[in-house]
């Protein structure tokens, strides 16, 4: 597997602000990278750099081999882009918008492919404006598709949508890795990129804090499992303590918590039956990347799981 983008030492100020201070990462071929991080954290700064919008005052930049800054119309014909601020004029219909970008870049699918690709062709005479936020993103990205480029930035592309349009926008980035195109996602939710990103780089304050897996960055934060269950009130589950991996056994009433690391529920649940107890609401709660983000940007430390 090749490298689509490599970033070093990236470095962006805009007079007295420090837009991005220290970016590092690479890109695989064929997968989903996520930059991840709150408003202000230097995301938007970075990608903009990457499609060579923007021209970095210090660091390497490689996509495809090719440097942003000087190869910038080459770069741009092998990059898509959905950016945060992606809008249409309200009047323009689906068809017409893809048959002009079209235009202005040949060489990708017919854009009357795109419609049905997209699930846009029973939309194809509805104007922007009327389009539901799911529908817009599909318009969004099939736009980005349009000269079939080898790596597509999203940036944010799932801010204001409601559950159901994240959803649909979520199938649409899987979709588009399918295809075998790099994505790049810009994205400030956590649950997004747990469920989208093969790794990702956690960026503060124009810092890369932390890289890897979502895996790779919980385990490195966390440890701690959590197993719930209930039993009648009078039992006595203390022998749960001198099970390995049980850091603590907490019991109020009849609901029970047992904290450890390792495949806890595994053993827990093992430790109940040679005791004749059979939990029917036996659960393990697991650390996610929200709760390793919230102790990366706490703590103030980092993690690194790969380049």
């Amino acid at each position: 597997m090749g490298t689509a983008v490599e970033v070093s030492g990236l470095r962006k100020q805009y007079g007295a602000t420090l837009a991005v201070a220290d970016v590092s990462f690479r890109v695989d071929e064929g997968e989903i990278f996520g930059l991840l991080g709150p408003n202000g954290s230097g995301k938007t700064t970075t990608v903009e750099c990457v499609q060579g919008l923007r021209r970095a005052d210090d660091g390497r930049i490689s996509v495809f081999g090719l440097d942003p800054g000087r190869d910038t119309s080459r770069v741009r014909r092998i990059v898509g882009t959905q950016l945060q601020d992606s809008a249409l004029p309200d009047r323009l219909r689906v068809a017409e918008a893809l048959r002009l970008f079209s235009a202005i870049s040949p060489g990708g699918p017919p854009w009357r492919q795109l419609l049905d690709e997209w699930g846009l062709a029973t939309q194809r005479n509805t104007a922007f404006g009327d389009l539901s936020g799911g529908q817009q993103q599909r318009l969004f990205v099939a736009l980005a598709l349009v000269a079939d480029p080898k790596l597509v930035v999203l940036d944010e592309m799932t801010t204001g949508l409601d559950p159901a349009a994240r959803r649909v926008a979520w199938d649409l980035v899987d979709a588009v890795r399918a295809r075998g195109t790099t994505v790049l996602l810009v994205t400030h939710f956590m649950d997004e990129a747990q469920r989208l990103c093969d790794r990702l780089a956690v960026v503060v304050r124009g810092t890369v804090i932390a890289r890897g897996t979502a895996a790779e960055l919980i385990s490195s934060q966390l440890h701690d499992h959590v197993v719930h269950f209930t039993v009648p009130p009078s039992t006595d589950v203390t022998f749960l303590s001198r099970v390995r991996g049980v850091s603590g056994v907490d019991a109020e009433g009849g609901a029970v918590r047992v904290h450890g690391s390792g495949p806890l529920l595994a053993r827990v649940a093992h430790a109940l039956v040679e005791r004749g107890l059979e939990p029917d609401d036996l659960t393990v709660e697991t650390p996610t990347l929200e709760d390793a983000y919230l102790a990366l940007t706490t703590a103030g430390t980092g993690a690194e799981g790969g380049p």
